[in-house]
């Protein structure tokens, strides 16, 4: 009885390991990306998600003139102060735009090192229409 109580003892941990090899392993290969996608894969993935955000960073001058129905604004130099309080589900899909794409992408990348994976940038407001 007492070495069946150790081989089951034994075999808990055995499997305790593995478990946690595996874990560390999926971890191992994954790695947040930036990825740029057209203005219409976006309007495409706001009609198949439940939940985004749809992002805007450019100025709040520019935000005033015209943006996106539905768009949030965080001007990309202030997304490292807001994104943690604006923005704290990090794996909700958040969709980037600013006037030509060369802001989206900075913010798009800033994201992706602060933690967040599920972000793309479409460009600009200029490719929406």
């Amino acid at each position: 009885m007492k070495s069946l109580h150790l081989a089951l003892i034994l075999l808990c941990m055995i499997c305790s390991a593995a478990f946690s090899a595996c874990s560390e392993l999926e971890l191992v290969g994954t790695e947040l990306t930036y990825t740029r996608i057209s203005a219409e894969l976006a309007r495409q993935m706001m009609q198949e998600s439940d939940s985004f955000i749809l992002l805007d960073v450019r100025t709040y001058g520019g935000f005033r003139v015209n943006r996106i129905e539905g768009a949030i604004l965080i001007p990309y130099d202030e997304l490292e102060t807001r994104a943690i309080y604006e923005l704290p589900d990090k794996n909700i899909l958040i969709l980037v735009y600013c006037r030509s794409g060369r802001r989206s992408e900075t913010a798009a990348r800033k994201l992706i090192a602060m933690g967040y994976s599920n972000v793309y940038d479409f460009g600009g407001i200029e490719d929406w229409d």
